[in-house]
Formats: structure tokens, sequence, C-alpha cells
């Protein structure tokens, strides 16, 4: 069988053009000068400069399947998907029409003849807090052979208003991740393969992740555990030093996978290669700065029409027997 090239990439606020029919009045109020600029020229720039990395991925064939977050709706998806034309590929969506604040959300670009969403098995999970915020994305997808892979996009709320002060709402974000988690495995077995990826905006190290979403750093606690717990794949990089996203002079790994134990184990025949996880970083992406930072695209007055997005992507393997 063949192997699953996994990618997940945070692409910085890809709006649709300011002005757009496609956006509320409400939401075009909100965004305000954070569309100053946002001409077609430049969302096209920005489309062009993301399809260049998915392309080059998994050794210039492009990911089978791409988590992806801080998109505003799915025409820019469409837009994204039309310009990776040196692939050999038909991606088609799936896109969640969330209620953030800002607009922008999660959905998977997956390429069919690899993997179909089950029907009646794509759900919106609602994290509860005081304001709106990105929904997780839960999605059965069928490979090609026949076996279930459960993926559920995250993009969790924001550090802005501190680390802190902040945290309780991430810790909200674990907790449901955590449910449906277990959740799954009532309804389709405790051997379903599931992975969960996204933009946490927390380290593996961190509460949110490992007391509330139960994600461990040791196989063999997830292995051996009787209820739903994740094998947090990004521990080997973090010790090595390497980041997704930079800010205030440190490095954060705040882009992750989170394997189940059927996908630790291969019980279903789909295994997680926990050395195949990598941080997507091509030289033209890489900043030539104190730290190896992504090269932001940026908005409003400060667009770098050769940057791409503020995090670097992740990409893993999944093995298929």
């Amino acid at each position: 069988m063949p192997d699953h090239y996994v990618m997940f990439w945070n692409v910085e606020n890809l709006f649709d053009v300011d002005g757009s029919p496609r956006r509320s009045e409400k939401l075009e109020r909100t965004l305000g000068s954070e569309l100053t600029g946002w001409t077609q020229e430049v969302l096209d720039r920005k489309i062009s400069q993301l399809a260049k990395v998915v392309s080059y991925a998994n050794g210039g064939k492009g990911p089978d399947l791409l988590g992806v977050c801080e998109v505003e709706n799915r025409f820019v998806l469409e837009r994204l998907c039309q310009a990776v034309t040196t692939l050999n590929r038909n991606y088609e969506i799936v896109h969640a029409d969330t209620q953030d604040g800002r607009g922008i959300d999660v959905a998977f670009i997956y390429d069919p003849s690899r993997f179909t969403p089950v029907p009646g098995q794509v759900f919106y999970h609602f994290i509860v807090r005081r304001v709106a915020t990105r929904d997780l994305v839960q999605v059965s997808f069928r490979t090609a052979a026949g076996r279930t892979l459960v993926v559920i996009g995250n993009h969790w709320p924001a550090r802005l208003e501190g680390k802190l002060e902040s945290e309780p709402y991430r810790i909200i974000a674990g907790e449901t991740l955590a449910y449906f988690h277990e959740r799954i495995r009532q309804e389709l077995g405790t051997d379903t393969a599931v992975l969960a990826m996204g933009d946490f905006n927390d380290e593996p190290f961190d509460r949110s992740i490992v007391d509330y979403a139960c994600c461990e750093r040791q196989r063999t606690k997830v292995t051996r555990a009787t209820s739903a717990r994740f094998l947090n794949l990004m521990w080997p990089l973090a010790g090595q030093g390497l980041g997704t996203h930079y800010y205030d002079n440190s490095v954060n790994l705040l882009d992750q996978f989170m394997a189940s134990r059927s996908l630790v184990t291969g019980a279903k025949g789909l295994t997680a290669l926990p050395g195949s996880v990598e941080i997507v970083r091509f030289p033209e992406m890489v900043s030539t700065g104190a730290y190896p930072s992504p090269i932001r695209f940026g908005r409003g007055e400060e667009i770098n029409p050769n940057g791409f997005a503020d995090h670097f992507p992740i990409g893993m393997v999944i093995h298929e027997t």
C-alpha cells in the first residue's frame, strides 16, 4: 500500500479581497484596516507563494492531505487548489465556516484518489467561550484500501492577551479535543486511527496539551492506556530546539501532530511514522536574521511579496499496510 504524506499549515490571514461580496458587512467592519491594500493582485501573489510550498513538499509530489487554518472562506481555498498546477492532483476541500470573530477558519485539502470523506462523518465542534473562536473540524477519511483515518483540525485561541491570561481558553479547547477523541472511540471503536493536527498556540509541554488534551510524550503511556490518549509526535523536534513559529526572540513549537493508540501501533493498518515528522522549511521561506524564523507575507501596509506566512508547515508520513 502507498504511504500517505500529511501536512498542516497556518497560512496566516488568507483573506478574500477587500470589499469582497463573499464577506458580510459586519466582518468587513471588524477587519477594517487589516484589509487595506488587500487587492486581487496581492491575493494572487499570496496564493502563488503558498502554492509554491505545497508543490515543493513531499519531494515535489505535494501532500496527500493538507490541513490549513487562517483561511477566510471556501473561495480562497479553491483558488489555492487551482494554483497548485505543477502536480497531478485534483484536490478537493472540507471547509468549516466558523463564527470566529476575524472570520478565519480551519479546513482540509485532500487528494480524492487517496482519501474520501465518509458521508455523514464530517463534524464541526464548537468550543464554548465568551467570544467566538474556530471550531474543531473532525473528518472521517477512508483510504483507497478502505481503512479509516479520523482527522481533527485545530486552531486554538491565541496568546494575544498574554500566555497565562489566555491559557484557560486553550484548556477549554484541550478538553473539547479530549472529549471528542473519547467519543470517536465510543462510536467507531477503541482501535480507530485518529490524528489531531493544528496550531495549538501552546507548546507540547503546556498544561492545555498534556493535562487536558491528554497528550503524552512517552509511547508506552499511550499504548498501555485504557482511555483516550494521544502521543505527541513533535517531541523529538522539540529536543533539537526547532520551532514552527518565532516570537519575541523565542522559538515556539505551536504546530503539532498527535496520534491515537491505533495510529501509534498500526492496529488498523495505518501507522504514524515518528521519524518522518518534519518542519517544512525550504530556503526561500527562512529569514536570514538572528533566528531562522518564517518570512511573513504580512498584510495591510506591511506586505512582503516574497514572504509566505508567520508559521512553518509541518509534515509527516502515515504508513498503510
